[in-house]
């Protein structure tokens, strides 16, 4: 089945609709980008037709598109070498003044160390390329200073029911489905300025009818916690399968979030076969869910939604009858129990990637599962306060990874060792500077002792026929001077033998 989302994408920035200050706006950068050569980014929210304008621009302009997806590869090397020498070309064979476009989409989700200079790399490239680049970012304010000010900035609003309609209307029309205007001004309305959502509801509602009426549209605005509930005792006890798959539309919920209801309640009501069945229907659902989160494909939706409800629903003997006891997911307590845990590995994450040039996914999955294992229980104690220095840890985050208690002496002792390690260490690559600071200071000492010989020889006549006892006076205080100079170098031995402690 097609999606009507991309079967009805517009082809030209005509056919966008909605936002027609925003889609001049961009026309007119386009149109002059070869007297400015900057970036644009293109900001709103998700859903009111940001890359559809983007590439609506690109076959207006007879611009060939290359596209890339700044969440999925966003490293610099990555970004430097698809990106980059397609906006940096400027010798193409197709293309408008042999010109073409390049689209990155999730540009707000580029974020520093962390991806290995991604948001460095899009910033530098900005102010290099030599074609055109689009931006398209959710979170106009996510996105780095640097990267904004390297750009120009068209915001896009949310679609107003008034111009959701219509395309509504046209879609049906080329579908050859009839329809109540109540309907369709009830799904513009359900959608709040989603266009894209607006299509996709349209598309399950009227997919495979000739007539869509306004009873098929669910409109009531239940409470979210009892539609949920009412829901659960569906699917769960009552409902056939294309009965409860209906009834999910009116749960508002998320699929993310509807199938830890699903999962945490059902097993309440059944058993034996049926769970084992039931089970292996929400694996499925777990596995689209999986797919989306990894390609922002939200199509993928229908098919998680199919099986935690349909499937559900279908893998049960008969119906159920009584009133059970159905609660929130536990699994949302534990990530309130857990939230300083996740925090402490977030950061100790952050670190490793900062340190080592990784993303912090690889060092979640990859990097800190080693270290855990290598340092366990602080067993091999050299590695660990290396590890602790190394990663500028604290008593929590040796706690964490070696799984000993943050409060013991073991770990105290620990952290104590890398902070003399950092010192050591930072005195050790400091290449001389220390002692080149002595040094000057004893040619400061000696500049001195020379400008006092100067000045004796520069004394006139008369100051050699001084008397007896000035020149005990004066030789006094030579003695007295001396004795200065002596007491100084002395000094400045002793913080010299004190820094050698550290060398």
């Amino acid at each position: 089945m097609t999606d009507w989302t991309e079967k009805y994408r517009p082809s030209t920035l005509a056919e966008v609709r909605g936002n027609d200050k925003a889609r001049d706006k961009l026309k007119e950068w386009a149109d002059s980008w070869e007297n400015h050569r900057k970036a644009v980014i293109v900001h709103g929210a998700p859903g009111i037709g940001k890359t559809s304008a983007a590439h609506a621009l690109a076959n207006d302009m007879g611009w060939p598109t290359i596209e890339l997806n700044a969440s999925d590869s966003r490293t610099k090397d990555v970004i430097e070498r698809v990106a980059g020498e397609a906006a940096k070309s400027g010798t193409l064979t197709e293309g408008g003044a042999g010109r073409r476009l390049v689209i990155m989409d999730e540009a707000d989700n580029i974020h520093g160390n962390a991806d290995r200079g991604g948001s460095r790399a899009v910033t530098s490239l900005v102010k290099e390329a030599g074609q055109p680049m689009i931006l398209i970012a959710n979170e106009f304010y996510d996105m780095g200073n640097g990267l904004r000010n390297a750009c120009e900035d068209i915001e896009f609003r949310d679609v107003g029911k008034r111009s959701i309609v219509p395309v509504l209307r046209d879609i049906l029309r080329q579908e050859d489905v009839t329809f109540d205007d109540d309907a369709l001004t009830q799904i513009a309305e359900m959608n709040d300025g989603d266009l894209r959502g607006a299509v996709k509801d349209l598309q399950a509602l009227a997919d495979g009818k000739d007539h869509l009426a306004a009873d098929d549209v669910v409109t009531s605005e239940r409470d979210k916690s009892e539609g949920i509930f009412d829901y659960l005792d569906e699917v769960i006890k009552t409902a056939g399968a294309e009965e409860a798959l209906k009834s999910s539309y009116d749960v508002d919920e998320t699929p993310d979030d509807l199938i830890n209801w699903i999962e945490d309640n059902m097993p309440k009501d059944y058993e034996g076969a049926e769970l084992a069945k039931a089970y292996g229907f929400l694996a499925n659902a777990d596995r689209w869910l999986g797919r989306v989160r990894a390609t922002q494909n939200y199509t993928f939706w229908k098919y998680a939604g199919d099986n935690m409800t349909a499937g559900v629903a279908a893998s049960r003997d008969g119906k159920k009858s009584g009133w059970t006891r159905y609660g929130p997911p536990s699994y949302w307590s534990k990530l309130g129990r857990s939230k300083g845990t996740r925090n402490t590995r977030d950061h100790i994450a952050q670190q490793i990637a900062a340190v080592n040039g990784v993303s912090m996914r690889t060092a979640r999955r990859d990097v800190m599962p080693f270290l855990a294992t290598m340092t366990h229980h602080c067993k091999n104690r050299e590695l660990t306060v290396a590890m602790a220095a190394q990663y500028d840890m604290d008593a929590s985050h040796v706690s964490f990874v070696t799984g000993s208690g943050k409060d013991t002496n073991k770990v105290q002792s620990i952290v104590e060792d890398a902070e003399e390690l950092k010192e050591a260490q930072a005195v050790e690559h400091s290449d001389g500077a220390f002692e080149g600071a002595m040094a000057g200071q004893t040619d400061v000492d000696g500049a001195g002792d020379d400008a006092d010989e100067s000045d004796a020889d520069d004394e006139d006549v008369e100051q050699a026929a001084l008397d007896d006892g000035a020149e005990d006076a004066e030789t006094a205080e030579d003695e007295d001077s001396d004795d200065s100079i002596d007491s100084q170098d002395a000094e400045e031995d002793e913080s010299q033998s004190g820094l050698s402690d550290f060398m």
